[in-house]
């Protein structure tokens, strides 16, 4: 078992969290405002952002994400969202924070795809500068999107590979637009060099997860569906592919009925290479800290699991050689080593 200020305080890494996801509630509050729209409270914001644990299904989740999604749509709304997201990772010891977003979620009021990367950057760039946590951007094709309108984006977003973007993934519904429709997209971004991510096993396909691997994803977002499956299990840890859990969202989603039946000790003794992360901070009301402790509660994280955790985080990260040096020392401050 671990306490809480255990959790709080020892360095993380934090692969999969969404920037329209995370936007707090007082920022969209004062973007509101500033935009001229009708103020509105904290509770009543509350209950249009935040997501019940008691969610339906995925489609009631989702649907948390319309408002603040209206508020990222100005390069001045995306900076200080981005910013504000990591000033608050950083505040519990998140020492590198992949933000994902859409760059096709944010152009309503005719801002280009280098518009929308320069005001995450400007704002992620801010946030490293008053706090000590280091960033990166990754950009998300959308399984509702043309191929055309995706690999468009991706050639736009390979400008900044190396200068705030990472990598790309995929996000949306994978039910309804199956994996293996994208592989033109993830030719492409071999073709540019971009690594990427893919959602799949979020929505109970194994299936889904195999195509992922197939295609040559680094890492799987969520993973759920391989659960029970020994062969896939062995597959994933034996490519080093890491796996993004997030507990708590997974649980609001139904990708989890029962947390008591939530893989990641299962997952964690097949020897994957797994991350902790919040996924969605705001909608699902969460921190890493949070996630840890549920885990813990749980009965299915200790304390001496943190660096194995911390490490797996380090491997699977997008960040360059550098980046990775800087962060393998925080962790070993820790013990003066």
């Amino acid at each position: 078992m671990m306490n809480r200020f255990i959790a709080h305080n020892m360095p993380k890494i934090e692969l999969h969290c969404h920037l329209d996801g995370s936007v707090s509630l007082p920022l969209i509050q004062k973007l509101m405002q500033q935009e001229g729209k009708e103020p509105l409270g904290l509770e009543e914001l509350r209950e249009k952002l935040v997501a019940p644990m008691d969610c339906s299904s995925l489609a009631e989740y989702l649907e948390k994400f319309e408002l603040p999604l209206g508020c990222l749509q100005t390069k001045e709304g995306l900076s200080a969202a981005a910013q504000d997201l990591a000033l608050s990772a950083a505040k519990e010891q998140v020492k590198y924070l992949e933000v994902r977003f859409a760059p096709a979620f944010s152009m309503e009021q005719g801002l280009s795809v280098r518009e929308i990367l320069e005001g995450v950057r400007d704002g992620l760039k801010k946030a490293e500068e008053k706090a000590d946590i280091l960033t990166g951007m990754i950009v998300c094709t959308m399984r509702n999107l043309e191929t055309e309108k995706n690999i468009a984006m991706l050639k736009e977003a390979r400008e900044f590979l190396g200068n705030g973007v990472v990598a790309c993934d995929l996000a949306g519904d994978e039910k309804a637009y199956p994996t293996a429709a994208f592989a033109d997209v993830f030719a492409t971004a071999k073709k540019y060099g971009m690594p990427y991510t893919i959602h799949a096993g979020e929505c109970g396909s194994r299936e889904e997860i195999r195509t992922a691997i197939e295609l040559g994803t680094s890492r799987i977002g969520h993973g759920i569906a391989m659960s029970g499956d020994e062969e896939l299990k062995k597959e994933v840890a034996e490519k080093k592919i890491g796996v993004e859990l997030c507990p708590t969202s997974n649980l609001q989603t139904k990708a989890v009925t029962d947390f008591t039946d939530y893989p990641f000790r299962e997952f964690y003794d097949a020897g994957i290479l797994l991350s902790i992360n919040t996924d969605n901070r705001t909608v699902s009301d969460t921190s890493c800290t949070d996630e840890y402790m549920r885990l813990a509660e749980a009965g299915m994280f200790q304390e001496p699991m943190c660096e194995k955790i911390y490490m797996a985080s380090l491997h699977s990260a997008f960040a360059d050689d550098d980046t990775k040096q800087v962060l393998w020392k925080k962790w070993m401050s820790m013990f003066d080593l």
